[in-house]
């Protein structure tokens, strides 16, 4: 029986200083991870240091696992932030100059007026004709900055409803019928006789097409083309709305939705819009729960395809 009680107490003599070494270990593996998370909380969170251990202890990997996701999402909210905050301070410069360039003109055309109050008649109506042009100029920049800043604080809600894309889509082209026909434009029009009805917000969709349209006129209209196409494939929609102007160089094809990229190599600076009509636009796609592309080969086909689901088709069919 001694033999035994001895074998025993040895046992548990053992298995105590095991588990206080082990426990010396957790204690030492825990104090790290707490140094380290000190270290990387001082540093920007952009870094992509994250914390490293070697453990036999499957609770505490599951801990680094947990941890190091955090840091990544930290990591990477960190440096959206950091983007965001770059592209604001871009944008605010470029408000400014934009704002500052009809403001100028606006105030060139009142001291002229101011310092010739006997111009004649025809000359006055010209230079109020400059200066209301320059305000409603002034005033379209503002209000798209506006319309932009309510999509992206999503304070704008969009109730959709059961629509024919493809008779809205018809009923923006006559809008532009005058103005092609003035300036002897091709017109090709592809769109089924079918309804293609969509789920969506009539006001959105309008606008969406309205941009698409007057962006082709003015920017294609050297090479005096519009082309607008609808087709259903599989759950979706296609709306494809083309010009065959300068077009887009393919290295700047990814910016052309970013706020007030207004593609100042390739596009003549005398049409240039605000730079925000494209960003709108792909917001309010989104908020329609589609999508919209580009494809452009300058001088040949520029095309922006906006994608929005089918009615009757996937988890937002309504009742």
């Amino acid at each position: 029986m001694i033999p035994a009680a001895i074998a025993l107490i040895l046992f548990l003599l053992l298995m105590y200083l095991y588990e206080k070494r082990r426990s010396r270990a957790l204690r030492r593996q825990l104090r790290y991870i707490s140094e380290k998370l000190n270290e990387l909380a001082c540093r920007p969170m952009a870094s992509n240091e994250r914390v490293q251990l070697i453990t036999d202890q499957p609770e505490l990997r599951e801990l680094l696992r947990s941890v190091n996701q955090w840091l990544d999402l930290a990591g990477k909210s960190a440096s959206d932030y950091a983007m965001t905050e770059q592209a604001m301070r871009k944008m605010l410069s470029n408000v400014s100059h934009d704002l500052k360039t009809p403001l100028t003109v606006v105030l060139g055309y009142a001291e002229m007026l101011e310092r010739n109050p006997d111009a004649e008649p025809e000359e006055r109506r010209r230079l109020l004709g400059q200066v209301r042009r320059k305000t409603l100029e002034v005033l379209e920049l503002m209000n798209a900055f506006f319309d932009l800043a309510r999509l992206e604080s999503n304070d704008t809600e969009l109730p959709l409803a059961l629509l024919d894309a493809g008779e809205l889509a018809r009923r923006r082209l006559l809008e532009y019928y005058d103005l092609l026909a003035a300036d002897r434009y091709e017109v090709e029009l592809d769109i089924p006789d079918r309804p293609l009805m969509v789920y969506a917000n009539e006001e959105a969709l309008t606008r969406i097409l309205d941009n698409l349209l007057s962006n082709a006129v003015r920017y294609g209209a050297a090479g005096r083309y519009l082309g607008l196409k609808m087709e259903e494939r599989d759950s979706y929609v296609l709306i494809e709305v083309a010009d065959r102007g300068p077009g887009i160089p393919l290295p700047d094809q990814p910016r052309v939705f970013e706020r007030l990229y207004t593609l100042e190599d390739s596009r003549n600076r005398n049409v240039q819009g605000s730079g925000l009509g494209l960003t709108i636009t792909k917001r309010l796609v989104e908020k329609l729960g589609g999508s919209i592309s580009l494809q452009s080969v300058p001088h040949i086909r520029t095309s922006f395809t906006v994608s929005l689901k089918r009615a009757g088709f996937g988890d937002d069919e309504r009742k």
